[in-house]
């Protein structure tokens, strides 16, 4: 097998899961996507391993992870999982010496172009300027992330970031008393803390304390009840959800400019995108003051494909 016949390794290492596949160019080879639970392993190399040894030791070409959490001078680390990786470690489990470590929104970025249209959702028309513009996908799941996705020579730049660590946005009384009440032992209230999905189990939990009756669900309970439609608190949480979600879009889309597209992803996002419209998100997003109008020029997806991200490792490692 030659250099350029030989697959490469692609994986996403999520908070909770980590998915792990081979990659022939920038194509996914899909019937080779292996989820792993991290709780199972004591790092990110045993998993790798794990899944090469199952191929048969699968020579490779390259090995591109994407990690949910931010990298630095080649080094990945997890914000909600106490693991990180390295390029010498992920070349000494791939063996092979081409090697790439991107945060996971930056393998969504470098996904855009190959997605087809069936993998995305309308949630604002906008209007999107032509392939020069910048694009912004913002990811919502274990975490909540931000990246541009900046036109490049040699194929696009994606700008890493921590956007779910900023301060959470505080209009009014009650988004004051929604911070104080998820803020941490840090004494901090993250954008993360409630747009995610343990920010979704938080805000189901804040709505039934302060009508008096305190109950707890998970993020994959509180869109059950939502989906049933006879759970008062749980379209309360998601519409506070969902306000939120739009303002924060609305922030970054004005700090980014992305005139190509705005693109929501991950396992929350995908869940409350069928109810974005009726729990108010577009005039949260749109609701900037004067700059309302502004707002309207972007147009926003949601990214359906739940293996965005291994598609872009293949496709960043085709231009390395």
């Amino acid at each position: 097998m030659t250099h350029a016949e030989a697959p490469a390794l692609v994986a996403d290492i999520g908070g909770t899961n980590t998915r792990v596949a081979l990659a022939q160019g920038s194509e996914l080879l899909t019937d080779t996507i292996h989820r792993f639970r991290n709780a199972e392993y004591p790092d990110l190399e045993t998993v790798l391993r794990h899944y090469i040894e199952g191929r048969g030791n699968t020579q490779l070409s390259g090995a591109c992870v994407a990690v949910a959490g931010p990298v630095r001078d080649g080094i990945g680390r997890l914000t909600n999982l106490n693991w990180q990786i390295d390029t010498e470690t992920l070349a000494r489990a791939a063996g092979t010496g081409r090697v790439a470590i991107l945060n996971d929104l930056q393998a969504q970025g470098h996904a855009l172009d190959y997605l087809d249209e069936p993998s995305l959702r309308p949630v604002l028309s906008g209007a999107p300027e032509g392939p020069n513009a910048t694009r912004l996908v913002i990811g919502i799941g274990t975490g909540f992330n931000a990246a541009a996705v900046i036109p490049g020579p040699n194929g696009p730049i994606v700008t890493a970031a921590e956007a779910g660590h900023v301060a959470l946005p505080v209009e009014n009384e009650d988004d004051l008393a929604l911070a104080t009440f998820v803020k941490g032992a840090d004494d901090f209230a993250a954008v993360e803390d409630v747009l995610s999905g343990r920010g979704l189990s938080r805000l189901f939990s804040w709505v039934t304390t302060r009508a008096g009756t305190p109950e707890q669900a998970d993020a994959a309970a509180v869109m059950g009840m939502l989906a049933q439609g006879d759970a008062v608190a749980a379209e309360e949480a998601a519409r506070i959800f969902t306000r939120h979600l739009g303002i924060a879009s609305g922030n970054l889309a004005l700090t980014f400019l992305p005139f190509g597209g705005i693109y929501l992803c991950g396992g929350v996002a995908r869940a409350v995108a069928p109810y974005l419209q009726q729990l108010g998100f577009p005039a949260a997003f749109h609701g900037k003051g004067r700059f309302t109008g502004f707002l309207e020029g972007f147009a926003i997806s949601v990214i359906e494909d739940d293996y965005a991200a291994l598609t872009g490792c293949a496709a960043h490692l085709v231009h390395k």
